[in-house]
């Protein structure tokens, strides 16, 4: 199997699978009992957060732990938009964002409050003008991701907070898709709020976290005990919470190399992609992007054939966000960079680890042209493209 879907989630690495293994079923403790077994516990949930904290430069008073990251998106939008109603109902967005993000504003424009949705331009890149014609006087909130999560493009993370911290304007971003891939300082780059998930760079699902800074008064989402400080209730999720702490450790250890090796990978995918498969394009930013993230649209392809042609050979991808697989409308990132719903719907993402080898690619392309090609030779309208296409050759030619 060759696993290219690495955007979707990422196997949990063996170091961060023995890290967790004790939490099970020797070190079972609750860590909110007072007894000294428990403490272990308890020691073992600081540490993680300070590893959490320490990846993006933030304090690890400032990281609460959440099931994930569509938990943190909508603690992050629905606290704001509560705790400064009085300031004003206003929040800003962008067209690209995870659903997580996006339903959860939607959900708030049904109960009083406007939403502006800045669009973005034809590589994924937030329009920073319009951006700031957004702001205005009752503007609470800007949430914006920090690298998108189908195409990859990277967001001008350090002019979005210097126009939010200047406007006194709070600043979430979405790093689900970004923390642990690329660097990220949430002082240099003034962010108020950040969303992580575990399973997205090598540790286990069903853990993520929650960053805010500590001068930001926002109120619990989820209520009950005192857990997190009195701010997320729940039990913690030990073994989850060592998972991630360990992940975050690894992502630290080695992410400038890894970048470098995912970038030249990515690069050779992509140049071999648009070299040797006709008709297809890049969607996305070309160089602010992701290091693992290639995304393509294959004209006169339905991305769902392609997927399942792929499976066949072994080779896991995805045509867009794991959320949204199933669904019959195209990706609305795509049709937000001006692609056509025919063009959105013939999409591939194919997302690398530092686990990737030259050979997967080698052998994803090779079977990436047959499948194209035999998807393609069914297909009437590509039969009309190319006949369209000869008779504009022949009228050249006449002309000449």
């Amino acid at each position: 199997m060759i696993y290219l879907d690495n955007a979707a989630t990422t196997r949990v690495s063996d170091e961060v699978f023995e890290a967790m293994r004790p939490y099970f079923c020797e070190l079972y403790a609750n860590p909110s009992a007072v007894y000294s077994f428990a403490g272990k516990s308890m020691k073992a949930v600081d540490e993680a957060r300070k590893s959490v904290a320490g990846l993006i430069g933030a304090k690890p008073n400032e990281i609460y732990f959440t099931a994930g990251g569509s938990e943190s998106d909508n603690w992050a939008v629905k606290a704001a938009a509560e705790a400064y109603h009085t300031k004003g109902k206003h929040i800003i967005t962008s067209t690209i964002e995870h659903h997580a993000v996006l339903h959860t504003c939607q959900y708030l424009e049904k109960q009083g409050y406007e939403v502006t949705y800045v669009p973005v331009d034809a590589s994924g890149v937030i329009r920073l003008d319009e951006l700031e014609a957004a702001i205005r006087p009752d503007t609470i909130l800007i949430t914006v991701m920090a690298a998108n999560n189908e195409i990859g493009t990277i967001q001008p993370l350090k002019e979005i907070g210097a126009l939010a911290r200047k406007n006194g304007i709070l600043f979430h971003t979405d790093a689900v898709q970004a923390y642990g891939h690329i660097p990220l300082d949430v002082d240099a780059l003034n962010i108020d709020m950040l969303s992580a998930s575990g399973h997205k760079f090598h540790g286990p699902k069903g853990i993520g976290f929650l960053y805010i800074r500590k001068e930001v008064c926002i109120g619990s989402f989820v209520h009950g005990g005192a857990q997190e400080r009195s701010r997320r209730a729940g039990t913690h999720n030990t073994p989850g919470i060592v998972g991630i702490g360990a992940a975050a450790r690894l992502a630290a250890g080695g992410l400038e190399k890894r970048m470098e090796k995912e970038t030249a990978l990515r690069d050779y995918l992509i140049s071999r992609v648009l070299a040797e498969v006709p008709l297809s394009r890049l969607n996305g930013h070309a160089t602010d992007r992701l290091p693992n993230n290639a995304n393509f649209s294959l004209s006169f392809i339905e991305g769902e054939s392609l997927l399942i042609l792929l499976d066949q050979q072994g080779i896991c991808a995805s045509s867009g966000s794991a959320c949204t697989a199933g669904a019959l409308d195209p990706s609305h990132v795509l049709l937000a960079l001006g692609l056509s719903r025919e063009a959105a719907r013939g999409s591939l993402r194919l997302s690398l680890s530092e686990e990737t080898t030259k050979e997967d690619i080698d052998v994803t392309v090779e079977a990436l042209k047959k499948i194209v090609a035999r998807l393609r030779s069914m297909s009437p309208q590509y039969e009309d493209f190319l006949k369209q296409q000869k008779k504009d050759e022949e009228k050249i030619k006449a002309e000449y």
